[in-house]
């Protein structure tokens, strides 16, 4: 009855179209993100609570909180070294890679990896921020409960995007701009049957943080004012210098990995722990993933002095820590740095225009455009600093200041999304061609035929024979047991010359589990580009069905994807 129950799911979810049973398992995915998530983050808060001055390492932080950064930095080797330095691939890059060439399926030493790395690198004060390792933990644990469950592959990779969705709202309670984020981010497309669920697991993650961390958002106190309009010309300088910004943030930040590419992990991670450390000591402001430096900045926004000195601090940290490999992610240093260019950007204004207004506001405008340009997402932009924020007052503001930036960076300086560029820099494959673009969205359980006769191989007549008896829409598949195990054809009568169509055709059969999709069946016939694929059960025990490559072709017809 279970197994009859699961196969009638997994068939279902084969169908790339929006069901109550995707949707409830997007959200039980979101849950199972989310609570990972918040382990995530108390694990840091314990850590940092224990240096304080009543925690239990307290009568002695004083001296062991300057080489955090370099002992979390050889904790981190010690960890890649026990789950083994090829799971040492972390962050948003590697999962956009998984989601795209894999399905979604997330190895589980990458997943130890960033989830005892990432806490390690936030608790210590590495300039990274906990988005990374939100993606990554949201995106393992989500497509695990696919996995388990044995759902097609299409389904998993659905989950995926729940599970990232999910992390992501977990950790900075934004609902919205998680589901934008994956949606222009990390799937680059929008389809209803994936936004429902998505919707979803957002919204799981977003409730379950505020049940354990309360409702406020990470930057609510931050003051954004309804700019009047005689201030609008400033923000099209603020742009532009957001998007050369942004094109400097990214050229110097994959000139760093470049440089020390050739460096094996523990030196590399060791000097990124002795930079961060050194720098915190004289600038302990520009330590952690953005918050500190933003809160010192925006309590004295017309404090020139102490915006370059954070300003130049957290740009060589964040190279440092991102650029030599420390497991974190981008965003939130883009949030702090966003913060000091936009304060930088209104105090030179106030030389030429003392009666300038909302300092601050070009602060938070600053978020944004930043964001927007590093790593091409301008709408996930705007929706987050909305969210952060919690205030619509940005939105016009946030609109101008983002198309400026983004134009600038992309269209004027050339500057690509830096997940894009570490992508190609890891010679991790994100591209796909349109056909299996369009196949992948399918599972074989979706379009497979059922209407098999299986017959085992004795002899040319008992063939022909079932052939004839055959019905019109039946198709018979020969086995030949051997030594090695069983081969499959497809037989079928082919007319002579003389039109007697006595001839018997063998068509070889390749195997694929029910949980492929269209797609692997287009490359496992795409060279002869006919013949069919053979469905087996999971543990290849049993044939469930045929795909034929007429359906392929079918399909890519109706997509406009076959010319």
């Amino acid at each position: 009855m279970l197994s009859a129950g699961l196969y009638a799911l997994r068939k279902r979810l084969a169908i790339p179209y929006t069901s109550l049973q995707l949707s409830l398992l997007g959200l039980i995915g979101g849950i199972i993100a989310a609570c990972l998530i918040v382990l995530f983050r108390l694990s840091i808060e314990f850590i940092q609570l224990s240096f304080t001055p009543s925690g239990i390492f307290g009568d002695i932080s004083p001296y062991i909180i300057p080489s955090l950064p370099i002992l979390a930095a050889i904790l981190i080797v010690i960890i890649a070294d026990l789950t083994g330095f090829k799971n040492y691939r972390l962050g948003i890059p590697f999962v956009l890679h998984r989601i795209k060439a894999h399905y979604g399926n997330m190895p589980f030493g990458n997943a130890i990896n960033q989830f005892f790395g990432g806490i390690l690198a936030l608790a210590s004060g590495f300039s990274v921020g906990r988005e990374g390792p939100s993606v990554h933990i949201g995106a393992s644990g989500s497509s695990w409960l696919g996995n388990w469950l044995r759902l097609p592959y299409n389904a998993v990779r659905t989950l995926t995007a729940c599970g990232i969705a999910a992390g992501i709202s977990a950790s900075f309670n934004t609902p919205l701009a998680a589901v934008i984020f994956v949606m222009e981010v990390v799937l680059r497309e929008y389809k209803i049957h994936i936004f429902i669920p998505v919707m979803l697991a957002s919204s799981a993650g977003s409730i379950i943080t505020q049940a354990v961390f309360g409702q406020q958002t990470e930057f609510a106190y931050l003051s954004v004012f309804n700019l009047p309009v005689n201030h609008y010309p400033y923000l099209i300088l603020l742009g532009i210098t957001l998007g050369a910004s942004a094109y400097v943030f990214n050229t110097n930040l994959m000139r760093m990995m470049r440089t020390f590419r050739h460096v094996s992990i523990f030196p590399r991670l060791l000097f990124a722990g002795v930079i961060t450390a050194l720098f915190g000591f004289f600038v302990p402001e520009a330590l952690g993933d953005g918050t500190s430096a933003i809160n010192e900045a925006m309590l004295s926004p017309t404090n020139t002095q102490l915006i370059i000195i954070l300003l130049f601090s957290k740009l060589i940290l964040t190279w440092v820590a991102l650029g030599l490999g420390i497991p974190g992610g981008i965003i939130g240093p883009v949030f702090g740095l966003g913060v000091l260019v936009g304060l930088s950007v209104a105090n030179v204004i106030m030389l030429f225009d003392p009666n300038i207004q909302f300092v601050s506001t070009f602060g938070v405008l600053g978020m944004a455009g930043l964001m927007a340009s590093c790593l091409h997402a301008p709408l996930a932009a705007l929706v987050a600093v909305m969210e952060l924020t919690r205030s619509a007052d940005a939105v016009t503001p946030a609109i101008i200041v983002i198309a400026t930036s983004y134009i600038t960076s992309a269209q004027v300086l050339k500057n690509r999304s830096i997940f894009l560029q570490q992508l190609e820099y890891q010679k991790l494959s994100f591209q796909t061609p349109p056909v299996i673009d369009v196949l992948s969205k399918t599972g074989v359980l979706a379009e497979m035929k059922t209407n098999i006769s299986l017959i085992e191989y004795r002899s040319e007549q008992d063939v022909r024979f079932h052939l004839k008896q055959a019905k019109d829409d039946e198709i018979v598949v020969v086995s030949i047991k051997h030594g090695l195990g069983t081969d499959y054809s497809l037989a079928e009568t082919e007319p002579t010359i003389t039109g007697d169509a006595s001839k018997i055709k063998y068509t070889p059969l390749q195997t694929l589990d029910t949980r492929t999709t269209m797609a692997h069946v287009y490359e496992v016939l795409e060279d002869q580009r006919d013949g069919a694929a053979l469905i087996m059960s999971t543990d290849g025990d049993k044939v469930m069905g045929i795909v034929l490559w007429e359906q392929l072709h079918t399909i890519l017809m109706k997509r406009y994807a076959l010319a």
